[in-house]
């Protein structure tokens, strides 16, 4: 991966090259920013630029033996940590790691450094279980780390949500970044930072990495995709800064499509005041997987505040996609100044009951009847 293949962000990659220039990588860094920003592609272009023995033109030369080990993700001195479910056929006395599913995380990374945690969690076949970083990882990473660089220059470790690591995790961990081994750089990707412990976020430099640049999005369809200007132009910015989002507008069977419709199925099931086919709807949206449900919720509350936005009646306010636009035309004046704020918390309650393991029946349950009552509301 180099800093080529990154969607946008030239001010985080210059920032990175100017560390590099001067010889002042710190020895932790924190990427932070929303999903689809390019997070892990930063990470990935930054750790081959770092473990890269010929840089040219402030990237990676791509050609070295380091880099094309590093393209494989065969470097000895590049390593993965992230979140995991408990194996199969494993006990309590288990303690799992990364390398449980090595394999797995290998060849999901390898069709490109742009993913979701739900896709992580199909990879390695979670139903309905969430993945975490547990005791069993920090003592892998101790073990790793222990060894000597193999080629003489940088170990890089590549943390994904570390904000998923337990207590137990985060002190061992916190361990390592307080006495680094020589010449060792964390690179923690974070979508979350809030649920890190203060103790290791003082120890990383936080880097906030923004929303891709529209202008990016669309020239990368353009060019990546073979999409005309027009629809990569209307598609870059419905994407709202994500490249996920812009890769599942492509897809006609997409996530989206199927979150759109759940939302236009609950608001009008809500605007009749059919309880028992929302009591339907309720068992629907809790057989979705827990990460699945808080997504949907998300997408949920941005369709509330761009169908508020939609009343202002300027294109400029409005990232809709052609057929969110098409349910706005006679929705959006049900959402107004008199329930937007209102809908929107009943929103983020779902989420952080659901967050919290919350039963998921109940908790859609009771969403989807008190928006009956938002719905009514006049301004």
């Amino acid at each position: 991966m180099k800093f080529s293949d990154v969607i946008g962000q030239d001010e985080v990659k210059q920032r990175l090259r100017q560390m590099v220039a001067e010889e002042r990588v710190p020895h932790a860094l924190m990427f932070c920013g929303p999903q689809g920003s390019g997070k892990m592609a930063l990470a990935l272009a930054f750790a081959s630029y770092l473990l890269c023995g010929n840089r040219a033109d402030g990237d990676s030369c791509g050609g070295c033996q380091q880099c094309l080990m590093a393209e494989r993700l065969s470097h000895p001195d590049l390593h993965f940590s992230y979140p995991v479910i408990r194996p199969s056929g494993t006990g309590s006395e288990h303690k799992m790691s990364s390398e449980d599913f090595a394999a797995e995380w290998r060849e999901m990374l390898l069709q490109g450094p742009y993913f979701t945690m739900d896709k992580w969690l199909a990879a390695m076949g979670a139903a309905n279980q969430q993945a975490l970083m547990g005791v069993g990882e920090s003592d892998l990473l101790l073990k790793r780390l222990s060894l000597k660089s193999s080629q003489g220059g940088y170990k890089v470790v590549v943390m994904w949500l570390p904000e998923r690591m337990n207590g137990e995790c985060a002190n061992k961990i916190l361990k390592l970044l307080e006495e680094p081994p020589q010449q060792t750089v964390f690179v923690m990707v974070c979508e979350e930072p809030g649920r890190l412990f203060d103790t290791i976020r003082s120890r990383a430099q936080r880097i906030d990495i923004r929303r891709i640049d529209d202008g990016a999005i669309e020239r990368a369809l353009v060019e990546r995709r073979g999409i005309d200007a027009e629809a990569a132009r209307r598609l870059a910015r419905a994407a709202g800064g994500s490249w996920l989002a812009a890769l599942d507008e492509l897809d006609a069977d997409s996530e989206k499509r199927q979150f759109l419709d759940m939302f236009i199925s609950l608001m009008r099931l809500a605007y009749m005041r059919k309880i028992k086919d929302l009591r339907k709807w309720s068992d629907t949206a809790a057989a979705l997987g827990r990460e699945k449900q808080r997504r949907m919720l998300a997408y949920f509350l941005r369709l509330v505040r761009e169908n508020f936005m939609y009343n202002f009646h300027n294109p400029q306010l409005c990232y809709m996609t052609r057929d969110e636009e098409n349910f706005a035309r006679n929705f959006a004046p049900y959402i107004n100044e008199a329930n937007v704020l209102e809908m929107s918390a009943l929103m983020n309650t779902a989420i952080r009951d659901i967050g919290q393991n919350a039963n998921a029946k109940i908790v859609f349950f009771d969403m989807a009847t008190n928006i009956i009552v938002s719905l009514i509301r006049k301004p």
